[in-house]
């Protein structure tokens, strides 16, 4: 039997995002509470999403959603990561800039627990990519692609991309913003 380096790539690829979710699941949360909703996408989602950064592009004149568009492209797979907003009930806290967690809920604001606590989970599933050294970047672009994709669930307010490349260069590396749009 041979097995081509691409059908390795992808399918470890995969495990990575799998190991990936379990680190980021398990990373300490403000109060024990888990507000994140995790993701694996390839395939023709990872492809809408590639599409949508296009379009983005093509409507705001940000050339970097391209840029990422074209790295999505180059990835066997993509982890999302997102979080509600909403407070958890820390007393005492005030970090969101709203004297307690009733004036935050009054105002919509965004507790800066569930943010913080996405970028632990974030820094946790990066560090599995790395230690299994797979091409990885975080992008709030692709995240906000996910978004307005609706392929997080409707309480979702803020969330992440990290695509995963294995090949001979990393896509994510001298990044250039896209010409093409």
């Amino acid at each position: 039997m041979i097995i081509q380096s691409i059908d390795v790539e992808k399918r470890v690829a995969l495990g990575v995002a799998e190991l990936m979710v379990a680190a980021a699941r398990t990373a300490p949360k403000g109060c024990g509470i888990d507000n994140l909703e995790l993701l694996i996408v390839e395939g023709e989602e990872k492809d809408k999403i590639s599409a949508e950064l296009r379009r983005i592009t093509k409507e705001t004149g940000v050339d970097f959603f391209a840029r990422d568009a074209g790295n999505l492209e180059n990835s066997h797979a993509v982890v999302l990561l997102g979080t509600k907003i909403g407070p958890i009930d820390c007393p005492n806290c005030g970090y969101c800039g709203y004297k307690d967690c009733g004036e935050n809920r009054k105002h919509k604001g965004i507790c800066s627990f569930n943010t913080g606590d996405l970028g632990i989970a974030i820094g946790s599933a990066v560090s599995v990519a790395a230690n299994h050294r797979i091409d990885n970047r975080v992008l709030f672009s692709a995240g906000r692609a996910a978004l307005n994709l609706g392929y997080f669930s409707p309480g979702i307010k803020v969330a992440y991309a990290i695509p995963l490349s294995i090949s001979g260069k990393s896509p994510f590396f001298d990044r250039v913003e896209s010409e093409e749009i």
